[in-house]
């Protein structure tokens, strides 16, 4: 039986990620933590939810003991814009967080280990243009240097201890269920809102900013298809590309006139817009489209619908 705990179940990845696994192996059987956000009620209601600082090792490996835990997903992290702004901590949280995890599911003899990556991993020298699998890893923010160390130790796992470690560098993921939590992504979240709301939006980069994104549903789907993939079928562990569709600003915000005529959009680029240029266009995700069948099923036009749509109900109904 699978014993799952999902760190940073509070996030915008991992509140939606731990209600889709614990429909799928049981509600007592996946367990929730974060450090300080409370979970949305649906987390809370549904199963078991432990707060504690994944850098403190020892409440880390309470938890691990108390529930049997077997699994780790690592989705904690202080990420790019806010990891700029505190940089120490997203060391500590990004680096330190994950260095427990490793440790106590090594010593544990855990069946594996999933920490995700990011298309930060990317910087200057990296080609713009469909990032390759293997290319220049030069990140120019901390988040971005975390997350490539990250890969690295996570590999080294597997190489040195034989432990499962698996990872996928997310591209921007956009949804409506959670607000923007510090990324330079998250204009591509916040635009949608906006929209709805207010029907008029400031974007702290450029319309012709073009980077790789993904709608939260692909970003679930892509995270359990490699936890379940066949580890022997893996020639890459822990920093998988994957993508699903790029595009600007500019076609963001066209998109979402076709629906809302009346919806304008201003500029005004800030520190991001530096983190932004460091990144890709797109990313080619061969290796995971053949090592693990990965394959995404939203496009921009889908996704705004379903955006649109969702975040439409929770106006009407006073919940945004």
């Amino acid at each position: 039986m699978e014993r799952i705990l999902v760190i940073g179940s509070s996030g915008q990845i991992g509140s939606e990620l731990i209600l889709t696994l614990r429909k799928m192996y049981g509600n007592e059987n996946v367990i929730g933590t974060g450090r300080k956000t409370a979970p949305s009620q649906a987390v809370l209601e549904s199963g078991p939810f432990e707060f504690f600082d994944a850098v403190n090792k020892n409440d880390l490996y309470d938890a691990c003991r108390k529930y049997d835990i077997n699994i780790i997903i690592n989705m904690a992290a202080i990420l790019s814009g806010n990891g700029e702004k505190n940089p120490m901590l997203a060391w500590d949280v990004n680096m330190n967080g994950l260095l427990n995890v490793l440790e106590i599911a090594r010593e544990m003899k855990m069946k594996q280990v999933l920490v995700p990556s990011s298309i930060a991993v990317f910087g200057p020298g990296t080609p713009l243009d469909r990032a390759p699998q293997e290319t220049v890893l030069k990140p120019t923010t901390m988040y971005g240097l975390t997350k490539v160390a990250g890969e690295l130790l996570g590999d080294y796992y597997v190489k040195k201890y034989g432990l499962d470690v698996r990872g996928l560098r997310y591209p921007g993921i956009i949804s409506h269920e959670t607000l923007p939590g510090g990324g330079t992504t998250d204009y591509a979240v916040a635009v949608y809102f906006e929209a709805v709301k207010n029907k008029k939006y400031d974007c702290f980069v450029k319309e012709d900013t073009r980077l790789p994104m993904m709608y939260m549903p692909d970003c679930i789907k892509a995270t359990i298809d490699l936890m379940q993939a066949d580890f022997s079928k893996l020639k890459h562990h822990c920093d998988f590309n994957v993508g699903a569709m790029s595009f600007s600003v500019k076609e963001i915000a066209d998109s979402i006139k076709k629906r809302i005529p009346e919806f304008e959009i201003t500029y005004n680029p800030d520190f991001r817009q530096a983190i932004a240029d460091s990144w890709p266009n797109d990313v080619d995700d061969t290796a995971a489209r053949m090592e693990w069948g990965w394959k995404p099923s939203f496009d921009l036009e889908a996704m705004t619908d379903d955006m649109l749509n969702a975040i439409t109900e929770k106006h009407k109904k006073g919940i945004i």
